[in-house]
């Protein structure tokens, strides 16, 4: 599902909303949550996941062109974490069994 597709869904939903309204809340949401993770805090939407950010430390990576090694350095990177609700949601009633 693209941003697009996520106000169209707003609009279909919530018919009161203008369509540059229902961009500016998703832009707005969407801003939110990453000045949250860019200042290293966690985001928990409950019966959805979770996203926070992980740090990978500096490696020896390979160029798959050249099989040259290269140096990769330290990074942060955003992390999901989909929450229980979602999973079964998603896998089906199966595992809501185990």
């Amino acid at each position: 599902m693209t941003k697009r597709e996520i106000i169209e869904e707003l609009l279909a939903r919530r018919h009161k909303f203008t369509h540059r309204e229902s961009e500016t809340i998703v832009n707005a949401m969407f801003d939110a949550m990453a000045n949250s993770l860019t200042r290293g805090e966690r985001i928990e939407i409950r019966g959805f996941g979770s996203f926070a950010v992980k740090q990978r430390r500096a490696r020896q990576g390979r160029n798959p062109k050249t099989g040259q090694l290269v140096s990769v350095d330290a990074k942060q990177i955003p992390f999901f974490r989909a929450g229980k609700e979602l999973r079964i949601e998603v896998n089906g009633a199966e595992e809501a069994g185990r």
